[in-house]
């Protein structure tokens, strides 16, 4: 049978999966599954089915939709090192984890074509990918070019999401100004904003300042990217997304501040939403203390693991509660000696882990066998609510009759050791070593076919398919134009000012019109204008002998008039 499924095309192959219990995000039924082209036909008891389909017994497992990974980095250069996965590689390590869809970046140089960058990228996988997949475009610098070449991947590309920068500084990083019209453009367009937020300047600083003081190690990546400066381009991000009225899709959130900044902001009504990785919810920081360089540098990656213990369980919570939306891998292998190129200096070690192989199970793991999540929920992090977001729900993410066949038959009680000796995902470590998982795939569907069973594939490279991605997703813009409409602002309709304008005498000083002082630009008086005889017994004409000095806009009061109080008030 699995011949006939590697051999024909998937309009020939029938598949009964029979007597499982099927898991979506809002609720699970004791259902069986009839898929024909590729198509899931029939979800129900009593099917009645053609002839000569495939029969599996899927007795006491669980029947979910197939795992959708939103940030993977397959046969990508970056920091010098390219990834040991290409997407031939890396999407059988998906299938064998029970995930059918990747969402890969395309990350320009600085000043390249985004259009060429993609075209390189779609030119290499399509031939080899073995699962549906889709990309990310990062926006990496910008200008005219960046914009015209945004418009055209959204129309004719099927790219509907970009990424953005706040921290490396003179690589990707966009200053504040850049990110606004990105985050203008990208509602313009109606594409997802996806933005690393970490303060990039501090960043480079915390960099200098570590290796000055000869912390070298792996540990300085910690210390020179402390969680405060990822909480603050948290905020910062989300207020200028806010300013720009576009969704901003927060990636990599890695500490429990910057979560309750996220959370903070879902509570103000703003439209924000978070991804984490599977390895932030797991590890923490202490890995980078570790004696041995290897296995602390194996751990480098960005934002870094965090020190604080309990970071892991929180962000686990946050993903059950739905503060953060979606789990991804951000699979990132790079071998011990690619690694190795830092070992004199940690900013030259490249960052990344592997995880696209294990996300689903160590999720599982530390999810729902931990308590954080039920195993609606699970299906909700790892599928549902990606393809909500990337707009291919209920294509994907959902079993129902119509959608796509990526079904994963799951095993919740089989049980499985991570380690780097039996993967299939490229490199020489793998963080989740020695873990025992409770929940593992036993059979992957993807596009209707039959790819993984019990440990054997039957894949073929390039049968994937890229899935071209619609715009304006109802999930994150719905609710977008609807703020937009009840906020918008409008002038004050009134007479025309007709009295005396004071001559301004040019003395070649510069325009105070478009000063950077902390002038505030619309009138904030609390008593409409007219000259308050409370506030001012005097007024002031002519020179005066303190002109030179800069006026402060507050003063710090140290010790109020009266002296300090240490009563309870």
């Amino acid at each position: 049978m699995r011949s006939i499924a590697m051999s024909s095309s998937s309009a020939m192959v029938r598949i009964l999966i029979k007597g499982g219990k099927v898991v979506n995000d809002d609720c699970t039924q004791e259902a069986d599954v009839y898929i024909e082209n590729g198509i899931v036909q029939q979800v129900g008891k009593e099917l009645m089915i053609p002839g000569g389909a495939k029969v599996i017994d899927a007795s006491g497992k669980l029947v979910l939709p197939g795992g959708i990974d939103t940030s993977v980095h397959l046969e990508e250069s970056f920091m010098n090192a390219t990834t040991v996965d290409d997407f031939y590689s890396g999407t059988k390590a998906a299938l064998a984890g029970g995930t059918t869809m990747v969402i890969g970046h395309v990350l320009p140089e600085r000043n390249e074509s985004l259009l060429e960058a993609y075209e390189k990228c779609r030119n290499s996988a399509d031939s080899k990918a073995c699962c549906d997949y889709a990309l990310h475009i990062g926006v990496t610098w910008w200008g005219p070019k960046v914009r015209a070449e945004m418009e055209k991947l959204v129309r004719d590309k099927g790219v509907n999401s970009f990424q953005m920068f706040m921290a490396y500084k003179d690589m990707f990083m966009l200053r504040d100004s850049e990110l606004f019209q990105v985050l203008q453009h990208c509602k313009d367009i109606g594409a997802i904003a996806r933005v690393h937020a970490e303060n990039g300047e501090l960043v480079s600083e915390g960099a200098k300042e570590a290796l000055d003081l000869g912390i070298s190690g792996p540990e300085g990546i910690e210390i020179s990217r402390p969680e405060e400066l990822e909480a603050e381009a948290t905020h910062r991000a989300i207020t200028i997304a806010n300013r720009a009225h576009c969704p901003v899709y927060l990636v990599n959130v890695s500490s429990m501040s910057a979560g309750d900044v996220v959370a903070t902001a879902k509570m103000q009504g703003k439209v924000v939403h978070g991804e984490t990785t599977t390895a932030h919810t797991v590890l923490n920081g202490m890995q980078y203390y570790h004696q041995d360089w290897s296995h602390a540098a194996a751990h480098v990656t960005v934002p870094p693991l965090r020190l604080d213990p309990n970071t892991p369980n929180f962000l686990m919570s946050l993903l059950g509660n739905d503060t953060l939306n979606v789990v991804g891998s951000d699979h990132r292998p790079f071998t011990v000696k690619q690694k190795a190129m830092g070992k004199d200096d940690f900013t030259k070690i490249p960052h990344g882990l592997p995880g696209i192989q294990d996300r689903m199970s160590v999720i599982w793991e530390k999810g729902v066998i931990g308590g954080k999540m039920d195993e609606n929920r699970f299906v909700a992090v790892t599928s549902s609510n990606a393809a909500k977001i990337y707009n291919l729900y209920p294509r994907k993410g959902r079993i129902i009759p119509g959608a796509d066949a990526d079904v994963v038959v799951w095993d919740p009680e089989g049980s499985k050791v991570i380690s780097v000796e039996n993967q299939v995902q490229g490199g020489d470590i793998n963080p989740y070593e020695g873990l025992r998982c409770h929940g593992v795939p036993i059979v992957t569907i993807s596009r209707g076919r039959l790819v993984y069973e019990n440990g054997m594939f039957t894949c073929a490279e390039g049968s994937g398919k890229f899935c071209p991605l619609r715009t304006f997703p109802d999930y994150l813009y719905k609710k977008m134009v609807q703020r937009e409409k009840c906020q918008a602002v409008k002038a004050v309709e009134r007479e025309p000012y007709t009295g005396e304008v004071v001559a301004v005498a040019n003395s070649g000083k510069r325009d105070i019109g478009s000063s950077d002082l902390d002038t505030p630009t619309r009138p904030c008086t609390r008593h409409g204008g007219m000259r308050d005889l409370h506030e001012s017994s005097f007024s002031l004409s002519g020179a005066q002998i303190d002109d030179n000095i800069p006026k402060r806009s507050s003063a710090r009061i140290l010790a109020p008039p009266g002296g300090r109080s240490s009563g309870i008030w």
